[in-house]
């Protein structure tokens, strides 16, 4: 299996997640406070959205990478 088509494949997979879930989201940790015995900290849930042609261009260059991969 050649490079190209390892790439192509890692981008098919790539843009079928980002149009199948639209994004991710993660947990950040904002503000802590100790006072005295009490421990305080908020955390934030931060979401990032990933746009429909974003995960289309992907999946077609992926599978333009396998389908030239073939060729060679």
């Amino acid at each position: 299996m050649t490079p190209v088509r390892i790439i192509g494949i890692v981008l098919i997979v790539a843009g079928v997640l980002a149009l199948v879930y639209g994004g991710f989201s993660y947990t950040k940790e904002s503000h802590k406070a100790e006072i005295g015995p009490f421990k305080l900290s908020l955390e934030e849930r931060q979401q990032v959205n990933i746009p429909q042609w974003i995960g289309a261009g992907a999946l077609a260059a992926g599978i333009v990478l396998v389908v030239l991969g073939k060729k060679k």
